[in-house]
């Protein structure tokens, strides 16, 4: 099978990326509109002058930041949980594809034994080197996505060398 190019693994990435951020906008906007609440209620609640209705008494900030930031650590977490559901739990182990590389025509298949399904743990391997790593270490995921460029024979990311899988273009 001939190996994916550059263009198609790249544009299949940002489809699955596309999807994935349709995710995070439905957990994201209640998650603000709460938010917006909790600091509307601090402002409501400070002291007013009551004859120009100026704000008198001082925010507390840990009370308007606090929840902002929960909201945001929270936000973080069911995001990472929700790109590994989607890279490891639903699409490879069960079809062998994300939405991204099926709209692509392409597969990830491994290099041990072609015909085998990418099971959850290579899928798992797959999904630390791109997605924790890439998050942790500055440039990592520039890096990985563009290692395929040159190396040779596979043009492998460095996530699919952990992994020992190959993505290839498919024909149906």
């Amino acid at each position: 099978m001939p190996l994916a190019g550059f263009g198609d693994r790249l544009l299949a990435y940002l489809i699955d990326s596309a999807v994935l951020m349709g995710v995070f906008f439905l957990l994201a906007i209640p998650a603000m509109f709460g938010v917006i609440a909790i600091i509307g209620a601090q402002v409501a609640g400070l002291p007013t002058d009551p004859e120009t209705g100026e704000i008198i008494g001082e925010p507390n900030f840990a009370m308007i930041f606090g929840p902002l930031l929960a909201v945001e650590l929270g936000l973080i977490a069911l995001f990472m949980v929700a790109v590994y559901l989607y890279h490891v739990e639903l699409f490879p182990s069960r079809r062998g594809v994300t939405l991204g590389k099926r709209a692509m025509k392409l597969r990830l298949i491994r290099l041990d034994n072609p015909a085998a399904p990418i099971t959850r743990g290579v899928a798992a391997k797959r999904w630390a080197m791109q997605f924790l790593v890439g998050g942790i270490v500055p440039l990592f995921s520039w890096v990985d996505g563009l290692w395929q460029l040159w190396d040779k024979p596979y043009q492998q990311c460095l996530h699919d060398k952990v992994a020992e899988t190959v993505v290839v273009k498919v024909s149906t």
